[in-house]
């Protein structure tokens, strides 16, 4: 039994054949020439994915097929195939992913975590569906990585009731020589706290579509952090919808470029007409380590309530001279002084993540790049 209904598949095959792959000509694509996907031409390979959930009482884990009809009235309802094609591309080739549901007022106290393992010359189409209930509690993990060239394109749906607190990290470890396009559409409910933090370590291509939606009184944390060398392109777009009144996000992306490397930073904050009392900021700081990196960033606000507090900046700098001055004069050497600032600049989005064997495996490959 397949997860999403057949004439949703369809629909969804058609609008992508309507679509297309996106080109430069497309504004929310412009900075980023998604050719070598459409040229790659790789066949589509079955993927479930691994979860491993804690043994705990109110959590369901197991699969969209297993879970097709509860599954089924949210599948496709947030992540929107009409307008994104590869959202598209993706229910189109859904045939399984993973779903979780955690029950209402249920405190799951140890990480789920979720792990998508691509292999060489292959397209992959991850889908996962998380039903968080009212006042529940929940810590996410999902891991994506491979070895060779593969393309992989993700979708993650989160639904999360009134008064829940849902902790989430998407770690992106891709082998860099592939292709990673992957969107997370998150509705919030009443007074709904929601963390995430996006971390881009690997990939040629690479591609974050991220999107929340607030309702009266909810809460919305994003968090990002990536890092590019040599040839590598990563693209995040971010979009945080106040639609209902006294909600507050708050937003924060870094990113470290070196080498020919390029990245592209687009955080859209919209506060509709009555969503009065939003409070909202958004940040994005990048540090560009070789004259040969370029970042194209835009911080947005669509306001259109008058009772708001928003606010937005983003900066483009290199290491700070003076910094690295003060280290060499302590005796360390020029090139070591340059890793400690640029691992210093990393390692306050690596701060804020809650989950500790997460953070210190992630403090250790930062470690290893800066060295």
């Amino acid at each position: 039994m397949t997860p999403v209904a057949e004439d949703l598949r369809e629909a969804a095959l058609r609008r992508f054949n309507e679509l297309g792959f996106p080109t430069t000509r497309d504004e929310e694509w412009r900075f980023t020439n998604v050719a070598p996907i459409a040229r790659s031409n790789f066949p589509v390979a079955s993927v479930v994915g691994q979860a491993v959930p804690p043994a705990q009482p109110g959590l369901t884990v197991t699969t969209l097929a297993a879970a097709a009809d509860e599954a089924a009235p949210h599948l496709g309802r947030y992540a929107s195939w009409e307008s994104n094609p590869f959202t598209a591309l993706n229910t189109a080739h859904a045939a399984d992913g993973i779903f979780i549901r955690v029950a209402r007022n249920a405190v799951i106290d140890r990480p789920i975590e979720i792990a998508f393992e691509a292999t060489n010359g292959q397209t992959f189409h991850p889908r996962v569906l998380i039903l968080i209930g009212a006042g529940a509690q929940c810590t996410i993990v999902e891991h994506y990585r491979g070895q060779g060239a593969y393309f992989t394109n993700a979708v993650t749906e989160i639904a999360a009731g009134e008064g829940a607190v849902v902790d989430h990290y998407k770690i992106q470890r891709e082998d860099p020589s592939a292709y990673h396009v992957a969107s997370m559409q998150v509705a919030l409910g009443r007074s709904t706290n929601f963390f995430t933090h996006s971390i881009s370590l690997g990939g040629a291509l690479v591609r974050n579509d991220i999107g929340a939606t607030l309702s009266e009184g909810s809460h919305a944390t994003m968090n990002g952090l990536y890092l590019v060398n040599g040839a590598q392109h990563v693209d995040n777009h971010t979009v945080i919808d106040h639609a209902m009144p006294n909600a507050t996000s708050h937003e924060l992306y870094k990113g470290i470029l070196d080498g020919k490397s390029s990245a592209v930073f687009n955080g859209r904050i919209i506060v509709r007409k009555d969503a009065q009392k939003t409070d909202s900021k958004q940040t994005n700081k990048n540090l560009v380590l070789s004259d040969d990196a370029v970042i194209d960033t835009k911080p947005e606000l669509q306001i259109h309530a008058d009772d708001v507090r928003c606010t937005h900046g983003a900066t483009i700098g290199q290491i700070d001279a003076e910094a690295l001055f003060y280290l060499q004069s302590r005796g360390i050497g020029r090139q070591h002084a340059r890793s400690i600032l640029t691992y210093a600049f990393a390692q306050d989005i690596i701060s804020r993540i809650k989950v500790q064997p997460l953070a210190q495996e992630l403090e250790r490959v930062l470690l290893e790049k800066f060295q």
